[in-house]
């Protein structure tokens, strides 16, 4: 897909690797409308940016159904038209087992990781199908396809986005729209703060079977927008979601076993 010249709608473009998506597609000459709970963040990005009238900013929980059917319209005052939407907005969960989770703590999880995809894709899918070529992209996790202690209720979520995402792309094979599917493995974001959580040091857990480093976000960002300009069905963000990936589909339960074991000390008792 080219870039240049066309209006793509990122969640989260208030930091981490929304952030990034957002200015990565600038850099590459597109318009783009970013989404985020925070006018501040919104307001750091634009600073970076510098992109004057090609960068419109917009306060909106992904959560407020009725609030995201509202955006395609402020997007296309803004633009005058929608050739993308990128899905990076994301939270985990405490770290604690499921027993232990309240159920408005699973509620948020899925409200804001599935629900919030569910609303932004009804919302700017109509848009999109009319345009000659158009881009859905939404970001699973490599907790999609790998289970990790304490993150299940947020594992869920993401396997969720990946089978609706999936499911789209089968769907709209036949259509102009190009659907890809994220697995991000470990980026440096503030991921645990922007949720309300904290996330507990473990030993060795840098070490893991990946033996990698943690991405930066625009790396991560890099490798999304790439992925989307090629058309790809599912893109691996970094060296652990592409070993895992691998090893999972190899010896499921021995991979689940092996992080389990490994991270084991993410459990907040």
């Amino acid at each position: 897909m080219q870039i240049a010249n066309k209006v793509f709608v990122v969640t989260g473009g208030g930091n981490g690797i929304g952030r990034e998506v957002v200015l990565g597609l600038l850099a590459r000459g597109a318009r783009v409308a970013a989404v985020d709970l925070s006018q501040e963040r919104l307001d750091g990005t634009a600073k970076l940016a510098g992109a004057g009238n090609r960068l419109s900013t917009h306060v909106v929980n992904v959560t407020d159904a009725a609030a995201v059917d509202q955006l395609p319209a402020a997007v296309i005052d803004a633009h005058g038209q929608v050739d993308g939407l990128l899905n990076v907005a994301g939270i985990i969960q405490r770290f604690v087992p499921f027993a232990e989770l309240e159920v408005d703590d699973i509620e948020r999880v899925l409200q804001v990781n599935f629900w919030g995809v569910v609303a932004t894709v009804r919302a700017f899918l109509p848009h999109l199908l009319r345009r000659p070529e158009a881009a859905l992209v939404n970001v699973s996790s490599m907790g999609a396809f790998i289970p990790v202690p304490g993150q299940s209720v947020y594992g869920a979520s993401k396997a969720a986005v990946k089978l609706l995402t999936e499911g789209l792309h089968a769907e709209l094979r036949d259509t102009p729209v190009r659907v890809t599917v994220v697995f991000p493995g470990a980026v440096a974001t503030s991921i645990t703060d922007n949720s309300g959580v904290k996330a507990p040091a473990v030993a060795g857990a840098n070490d893991n079977a990946a033996n990698t480093k943690v991405l930066p976000p625009a790396q991560a960002a890099d490798i999304i927008i790439r992925g989307m300009q090629k058309g790809a069905n599912r893109v691996l963000v970094g060296r652990d979601a592409q070993v895992m990936d691998w090893f999972t589909r190899l010896v499921p339960e021995r991979a689940m076993t092996m992080i389990a074991d490994r991270m084991a000390g993410l459990l907040q008792r």
